[in-house]
């Protein structure tokens, strides 16, 4: 299908719908994201063509003067309405005639994947949430070093050794956490992990939390050693950036020191890759828009994201 230019502000406006996968940058807030989108696509509408003040209907006017009978019924036409003139209306599109919504959140600290429902992809930023995929992590720790909050811009309240932690005995404790939180998420469902109905339940999909509330983490592993710094990659749901830092910080304690999660980055939600993600240099008009045909195409490929059976687990009483 060939790709045709348009000039017109509306016609941009009215076609401006659907998930906007942008990369948020490590220290901004989630709102100042928000905000500096709606901003940059309100400016390019604004310098695009804009439809012309409206017309008021014919008038007829008396025109003359001194005595009545010199007065005349003149018919002055169609005359141009200023009060809809932009000198008197100001820009045409401000950024509250935009809906835009977050399908998850990240902290403040976070860098990474963040995606928006423009419009009537409201709905669908709403579907995806309540679908509760899975997101991965990249989570930078730093050994030796402990803080107050577990992120490095906080008061250092512990140093110690760390010449005994190997990647080895990092790879074996991420194992072990992992079939640790695997065993949880069935015993929240009540059922026995060596029973029948644990491998039927295991066949219908991925276990899924039934509400916001709980954490789960579906895979933790090493990808890269340099100390003092290791990289893990991490995936779940809920999770929340102090219980991603926490998780490092328990991980360090596990090994007999301290540490301090120095870096977080999400690197996928779902199918939504960070290679797709919009860089901030982009956030202008014509760069939101592709994107939002990209994602389009992702959603497309895979419509299970808006409508998707899950297996959700029950709390035990």
């Amino acid at each position: 299908m060939a790709l045709t230019k348009v000039y017109d502000a509306a016609t941009v406006f009215k076609h401006m719908n659907g998930i906007l996968n942008v990369y948020k940058p490590a220290g901004m807030k989630v709102k100042h994201v928000r905000n500096a989108i709606l901003s940059n696509i309100c400016k390019g509408l604004n310098e695009m063509e804009q439809r012309k003040p409206r017309k008021l209907q014919e008038n007829i006017r008396l025109l003359g003067t001194g005595t009545a009978a010199d007065h005349v019924l003149h018919n002055i036409g169609e005359q141009t309405d200023l009060s809809d003139h932009l000198l008197s209306t100001g820009p045409r599109y401000l950024p509250r005639d935009l809906i835009c919504t977050t399908v998850s959140s990240l902290g403040d600290h976070t860098s990474g994947v963040l995606l928006f429902g423009i419009n009537r992809g409201a709905g669908q930023s709403t579907s995806i949430r309540k679908n509760r995929p899975v997101r991965v992590y990249h989570l930078i720790g730093h050994l030796g070093i402990a803080t107050e909050n577990n992120i490095p811009d906080s008061r250092v309240t512990m140093r110690s050794n760390h010449r005994h932690v190997s990647a080895d005995r990092i790879s074996s404790l991420a194992a072990s956490m992992q079939a640790s939180h695997q065993r949880k998420m069935f015993e929240l469902c009540g059922v026995d992990l060596q029973t029948q109905e644990a491998y039927e339940l295991a066949c219908r999909g991925l276990l899924r939390p039934a509400d916001d509330s709980q954490p789960v983490v579906y895979g933790i592993k090493l990808i890269h050693f340099d100390r003092p710094h290791f990289t893990l990659e991490l995936h779940a749901i809920n999770e929340t950036q102090e219980y991603l830092a926490t998780l490092v910080h328990d991980m360090a304690l596990d090994l007999r020191t301290v540490a301090h999660c120095s870096q977080l980055r999400c690197v996928r939600h779902a199918h939504f890759d960070v290679t797709d993600s919009l860089l901030r240099h982009a956030w202008h008009l014509p760069g939101i828009i592709k994107n939002l045909r990209q994602q389009r195409d992702i959603l497309r490929a895979h419509p299970q994201l808006l409508r998707q059976q899950r297996v959700e687990l029950q709390a035990t009483e």
